[in-house]
């Protein structure tokens, strides 16, 4: 059923005074996103991005890129966020180096903590977070524009291990207007035959029962992204999704705006 496909988890980020856009990842579905983000704010440019952020390098965050290579779009120098084990990893690893030797793209360095001032007005700043880390780092994002800001965090290991390096995810979002949190799964027991107590992800039940004492306020940022195909919190009308909403958070919604 065409109408249930999901694409991986994107974001875009659109500047409508400057015409200026940005993606948060580049994921399988590059192609197709581009394309939404084309009708969303269509530029003449092509492929009119003025940067990609990456997060880390798991296929379904940067292997998108492939679609900039000149067997495809034949993209020129598009400027490439990355950290720098992920800038050594695209820069040094074939086809990911072929990009940069034909000046598909154009890699750019991020430092942890350190912002990215896009614009006058806009501007991202990635943080270091705990996650498997077999071939870069793995960070999430704070957006900040001139009235709001949005974490954006696909991926990360069970809470607590960010506690324990003196970082509490409450206090992120305190800091925000909306924070898109790592739903991967919604708890253990979804994907039959295998204990998932392991998993480097936090269940979306765990996320709600450590959020529960927070204020109305501050559960309502939360939005859930990043689910896998197991997780009973895609089907709009499961009692998973019902669980979120009557407990005071949500899933977030393919094309969603957050004006800034």
């Amino acid at each position: 059923d065409a109408r249930s496909k999901r694409r991986v988890v994107c974001l875009a980020l659109i500047d409508p005074a400057t015409n200026e856009r940005w993606l948060i990842e580049a994921t399988p579905d590059f192609r197709e996103q581009l394309h939404l983000l084309d009708v969303a704010a269509p530029v003449e440019r092509s492929p009119g991005l003025d940067g990609i952020f990456l997060t880390h390098a798991h296929m379904g965050h940067y292997t998108g890129l492939m679609f900039l290579g000149h067997e495809s779009l034949g993209a020129k120098n598009v400027p490439v966020f990355a950290m720098p084990r992920m800038h050594g990893y695209l820069s040094k690893n074939g086809p990911w180096d072929q990009l940069v030797r034909y000046q598909n793209i154009d890699l750019k360095l991020l430092q942890h903590d350190v912002a990215v001032q896009l614009n006058d007005h806009l501007s991202i700043t990635p943080f270091l977070v705990p996650h498997r880390q077999e071939y870069s780092e793995v960070v999430g994002f704070r957006i900040t524009g001139p009235n709001r800001s949005v974490l954006f965090i696909p991926d990360i290991d069970k809470w607590e291990l960010w506690d324990e390096q003196g970082t509490r995810i409450e206090d992120m979002i305190a800091s925000v207007e909306v924070a898109y949190l790592d739903g991967t799964f919604y708890a253990n027991g979804e994907i039959p035959g295998r204990d998932m107590s392991t998993f480097p992800h936090p269940f979306i039940t765990h996320s709600m029962q450590r959020f529960q004492t927070l204020p109305d306020v501050e559960r309502a940022k939360v939005r859930f992204i990043h689910l896998n195909h197991t997780n009973p919190a895609l089907l709009p009308e499961s009692e998973a999704r019902r669980t979120i909403k009557k407990n005071g958070f949500r899933v977030a919604q393919e094309g969603e705006k957050v004006e800034l």
